[in-house]
């Protein structure tokens, strides 16, 4: 069978790809680059456009002038078509829904009182789902496209596979037991529950899989994660997905209230947060809520939230043999089952790459052994004092001028701890501590001073929280992966499937998402103190 469909679609992706990167390399696009505020993508925007661009072309000649014959080559050519259509849809999304839904958001926070864009999680993940959703429901996929479509399914094992070189062992030695314990009691608990709950209520093994992995563990990611090893299919995915973000948005909104009138402190409430909430982003927005003047609460949240994470690759291998044995119990009456030879074919081969890659991360051959959470402190000479290509040095310590401002107005704030990390700061230049960074950030976040003031400390903060290069390449790279996975998969969920599915994922979720908050705010309630 020849799956090559000719078509011009794949020849004019790619001149348009091309054309794009030649016109943001020459300048043309600077107006429309500034008014997005997307100059930190046009690196990527310049090397994508023609990488893409050019394979697309060189496909798309393929395809006009050749004659495809019947083979493997001429199956995996033809996927190539639908790949660069998913990038098409995913560079729209990226580099122009993206940064002008944060826009709107920003704009219309005034008027709504609160960033519509931030709090529903409108990012470029969530809307590439959307725009894939969008493009089978309302255009369809075109049929030259499909092969490739379906692929997208590789770029999500991929970029979880990648996701392991951004945690390590050492983190690990950041966190309390606290934590530790509660998460770890938590996160098995509510991954249990959803697969009792789940098997008495007859649900699909894959639905089971994958929601109890996004409800259990760190929302949308470990759904992604946990979908190839129980075979979920893309439905089963979004209503995870769904699932997650609505009880999210609820929570964000909901824990803050309660946390004042149980008159938890930041601790109390940071733990709770950040067990009880399943979606990351959701977990920092109501630790803000709770405390907009500092970021005390926002700490601790953080701490329990990675904690989360690191129990993904636990979670993963759990399903990866709960959905091995069910599925071998299905087969009894019907033929008898080699346990093993079943373990081997079935066990997805990603995720033995995302724990070497999360080995590997341990040994700190990505990263220095102080990095955390996306970056590490340095305020050292050498990380302050840089020299540029044209041999010109450029000194990263505040200016003349901007300690002055930081002079005018360090009155404005009256805790002492602040006011102390504010002086030493105007006296040295920079910030002094990892201590005195949390605390610059809480002022930042409080608006204590002016907006000149507030950037002048955003600099200052900026400058010495480091990520190491590699890190911040795996960081795109899994950014990328992900898109494209993302994209694909709305693209494979029609509405029809979706009614056709009914509730049932969506009610056993919120269940076990209710027992997990109310369940956890009872534990910090009785347990927690406000000393870890």
């Amino acid at each position: 069978m020849v799956y090559t469909r000719r078509t011009v679609w794949p020849l004019v992706i790619g001149i348009i790809m091309v054309a794009y990167a030649y016109l943001v390399q020459g300048g043309n696009m600077a107006a429309l680059i500034k008014f997005l505020n997307t100059g930190r993508y046009v690196g990527e925007m310049v090397t994508l456009g023609y990488a893409f661009g050019g394979v697309a072309i060189l496909v798309g000649l393929w395809q006009l002038l050749a004659a495809p014959r019947e083979g493997h080559a001429d199956y995996y050519l033809s996927t190539v078509a639908g790949v660069m259509f998913i990038m098409l849809v995913a560079f729209i999304v990226k580099w122009g829904l993206d940064p002008l839904m944060g826009m709107w958001g920003r704009a219309a926070q005034p008027s709504l009182g609160f960033n519509f864009a931030s709090v529903l999680n409108l990012n470029y993940v969530v809307m590439g789902i959307v725009a894939g959703i969008i493009v089978v429901n309302v255009f369809r996929v075109p049929h030259w496209a499909e092969n490739g479509v379906r692929l997208s399914r590789l770029g999500l094992k991929t970029g979880v596979i990648l996701l392991g070189a951004l945690y390590s062992f050492a983190e690990l030695a950041q966190l309390g037991k606290l934590s530790v314990l509660m998460i770890g009691v938590f996160v098995l608990g509510s991954v249990w529950l959803v697969l009792l709950i789940g098997a008495r209520r007859h649900l699909p093994n894959s639905m089971t899989g994958v929601l109890s992995s996004g409800v259990g563990v760190c929302g949308v990611s470990a759904a992604v994660a946990a979908a190839p090893v129980v075979q979920a299919k893309s439905l089963e995915i979004a209503y995870t997905i769904g699932t997650i973000l609505l009880f999210g948005v609820v929570c964000m909104f909901l824990f803050p209230i309660v946390g004042k009138a149980f008159g938890m402190g930041y601790i109390q409430f940071g733990a709770w947060a950040g067990t009880g909430i399943l979606n990351s982003a959701q977990v920092a927005g109501a630790a803000l809520a709770f405390q907009p003047g500092g970021i005390e609460t926002l700490k601790v949240a953080e701490i329990f939230n990675i904690t989360r994470v690191l129990f993904l690759p636990i979670i993963v291998v759990w399903l990866a043999i709960w959905y091995v044995r069910r599925e071998q119990a299905a087969q009894r009456s019907v033929q008898q089952v080699n346990a093993m030879e079943v373990v081997i074919s079935k066990f997805p081969i990603f995720v033995l790459g995302f724990i070497l890659m999360f080995l590997l991360s341990s040994t700190g051959i990505f990263a220095p052994a102080r990095h955390y959470q996306g970056a590490y402190f340095d305020n050292s000479e050498k990380a302050l004092v840089r020299t540029d290509r044209a041999g010109k040095q450029i000194d990263n310590r505040l200016k003349a001028d901007e300690v002055a401002t930081l002079q005018k107005e360090v009155d404005k704030v009256t805790r002492a701890d602040q006011k102390a990390a504010l002086t030493r700061l105007i006296e040295n230049k920079k910030i002094m501590s990892e201590a005195d960074d949390a605390t610059v950030r809480g002022v930042i976040n409080a608006k204590a001073l002016s907006k000149e003031g507030t950037a002048v400390l955003t600099k200052a903060h900026r400058v010495v929280r480091h990520t190491a290069p590699k890190i911040s390449k795996f960081r795109t790279l899994i950014a990328w992966f992900f898109t494209f996975g993302l994209v694909g998969l709305g693209m494979q969920i029609t509405m029809s499937s979706i009614r056709q599915a009914g509730g049932a994922p969506l009610v056993l979720g919120s269940i076990v998402g209710v027992i997990k908050a109310v369940g956890s705010l009872i534990v910090v309630l009785l347990l927690v103190a406000e000393t870890i």
